[in-house]
């Protein structure tokens, strides 16, 4: 089993994950498909495995009622550096639905912190599954960014000065604050837009 994912994170981090399918596992494992499957019982089964290994990886805090807001953020910022490590992997955690020991490892461990800086169970539970569905989604949409720029004609997307030229370029009388705040709408560097969000969201659980 260990060789099946470490065969197939190559796979995903040499061509990215929607280059993976079971056919193209099974030849970089040098085997058939029916052989594969006596190993994983779909691609379902094979993404959580995927998830649980990065999971795997994830160091998590003694629980410091203190500390939880810098706690959870960790963890959030481990999670988001394992997803960005294989592109587009974070698409096998949308509507995963674990059983995977190492996954509920981490689940548990952030609601551990949680609980511990005051939040209110219930929330401390949906707030898990926001920040956990952000990190995704924001690897996700890193993921096609970056593929999409070895396209000459998406390559703008990327640049912030074109983006701002086309912004500032827009029919005033239709779009004037668009206009006015164009450099705020395109700011941010690395990782900055990602690091408000999660202020933003992790603030907003507040302990009762």
């Amino acid at each position: 089993m260990e060789q099946v994912v470490d065969t197939a994170l190559g796979v995903i981090a040499g061509e990215g994950y929607e280059a993976l399918t079971m056919r193209r596992l099974a030849g970089a494992l040098d085997t058939g498909p029916a052989s594969l499957y006596a190993h994983v019982v779909n691609k379902a089964d094979l993404d959580e495995l995927l998830i649980g290994r990065l999971c795997g990886e994830l160091g998590l805090p003694e629980p410091a009622p203190s500390a939880w807001r810098e706690q959870v953020r960790g963890v959030c910022v481990q999670l988001r550096d394992q997803y960005l490590r294989y592109p587009g992997i974070s698409r096998a955690a949308l509507a995963l639905a674990p059983t995977d020991l190492e996954i509920l490892r981490v689940s548990e461990g952030m609601l551990a912190i949680l609980l511990a800086g005051g939040v209110a169970p219930r929330a401390a539970a949906w707030g898990i599954d926001a920040l956990l569905l952000y990190v995704a989604a924001y690897c996700l949409e890193a993921s096609i960014r970056h593929q999409r720029s070895a396209q000459d004609d998406v390559a703008w997307g990327l640049d912030r000065d074109e983006l701002l030229r086309r912004f500032t370029a827009l029919p005033a009388e239709t779009f004037p604050h668009t206009i006015r705040h164009a450099a705020e709408l395109t700011a941010g560097e690395g990782h900055d837009r990602f690091d408000f969000t999660l202020t933003l969201m992790i603030g907003g659980l507040a302990p009762h």
